[in-house]
């Protein structure tokens, strides 16, 4: 009998899906030029954030309080970009959890990556200066 995932349920389910997530990201031939050349993401800060994101979404801890949409308005991504984040996301979630948490968790990435995707296409294209 094959063991059981568990679902996502304590804020070490939330790093460890974070943590293996952006993994990928940083080895990601698309994503990690984006993170790690144009953004310059600084991961020791930009970990604890996302932590307190998903965390106030799956578990209601409400420490989340930024504003994400802002940050990637000036970044060179489009809906290819959105829809390889989601699928290394949902890879993640499928492989670590399973459970009403774990659906809802791979349900807010979907809700975020197309609303992220439609805003940031209403700005236009980019201007280059």
């Amino acid at each position: 009998m094959p063991d059981t995932l568990p679902d996502i349920s304590t804020e070490a389910d939330i790093r460890l899906m974070v943590d293996t997530f952006y993994g990928k990201v940083n080895h990601d031939a698309l994503l990690a030029p984006i993170f790690n050349g144009f953004a310059q993401v600084n991961w020791e800060s930009h970990l604890p954030i996302m932590y307190d994101f998903w965390s106030s979404i799956l578990l209601g801890s409400a420490r989340y309080h930024g504003r994400p949409f802002p940050k990637h308005l000036p970044l060179p991504i489009d809906a290819t970009h959105f829809k390889r984040w989601l699928e290394l996301f949902l890879t993640t979630v499928d492989e670590l959890y399973a459970g009403p948490k774990a659906e809802e968790a791979k349900l807010r990435a979907l809700n975020i990556a197309n609303m992220f995707e439609y805003r940031l296409r209403q700005r236009g294209p980019l201007q280059v200066h």
